[in-house]
């Protein structure tokens, strides 16, 4: 086998491999993409959360785009949507805010971190910590980068920004006993672009896979011996 041939056969595999990797997570992303709601957000189901404590509280959320700036910045990683139906009549707090502060606020407080989800079938894990039994409303604390209360559902649609974040679910006046249905949803702007480019490029890529092959297959049939015709005796 020569060596340009060899080349073209290795190179049209490795491209058909991609390719069809890259189908694959295309096919993936155009399909979650279709599946937003008419507000552009790809939504949960809502599941229940619960605990005897004055707050439910996720752990650290982080955002970090590691060195891709370049391809994805800060304005672009759209939107987060929390919706909070609180089980009682008591007024809900839903609130995000950086974890640091979210520490701070909660350290002396008896709360709650959600600590594990599994969804089939769904199944929060949960980590309570010791402290006192009531907290401070949290509605008077300045921490919170999007934040509502209130009777009834609520819901927060906080802009994702770069840094370390959590998010906490209260009774309004800060006591213990929190029980409510929770959906979470993200607007991702870029999830359109990315699912088309992605599947697109995997597209040339089975093409050029295909040329490639094409033209192993070509050689093979140019560099094959010559059989003369036998000569009439």
């Amino acid at each position: 086998m020569s060596k340009p041939r060899t080349s073209f056969i290795v190179g049209g595999i490795v491209s058909a491999v991609l390719a069809v990797g890259l189908i694959v997570v295309g096919g993936a992303l155009v399909w979650a993409d279709h599946e937003k709601d008419s507000h552009g957000y790809l939504t949960t189901s809502s599941h229940r959360f619960a605990a005897t404590t004055a707050a439910l509280s996720t752990e650290n959320l982080d955002v970090n785009l590691d060195g891709a700036d370049w391809v994805v910045s800060e304005d672009h990683l759209g939107k987060v949507r929390l919706k909070v139906d609180p089980d009682g009549a008591k007024p809900v707090f839903v609130g995000i805010a950086r974890t640091r502060d979210v520490d701070a606020y909660l350290r002396h407080v008896s709360h709650t971190m959600v600590t594990d989800i599994d969804y089939a079938p769904f199944k929060a894990g949960y980590d309570t910590r010791p402290g006192a039994a009531r907290a401070t409303p949290p509605g008077d604390e300045l921490i919170w980068a999007d934040a509502k209360l209130g009777p009834g559902s609520q819901t927060v649609d906080w802009k994702v920004r770069k840094g370390n974040w959590s998010v906490v679910v209260m009774n309004a006046d800060g006591s213990p006993g929190v029980a409510a249905e929770i959906s979470a949803g993200a607007n991702v702007p870029f999830l359109t672009p990315l699912a088309w480019g992605t599947l697109g490029t995997g597209g040339l890529l089975a093409v050029l896979a295909v040329v490639l092959l094409l033209a192993a297959d070509r050689r093979r049939r140019d560099g094959a011996p010559v059989v003369a015709a036998p000569v009439p005796a």
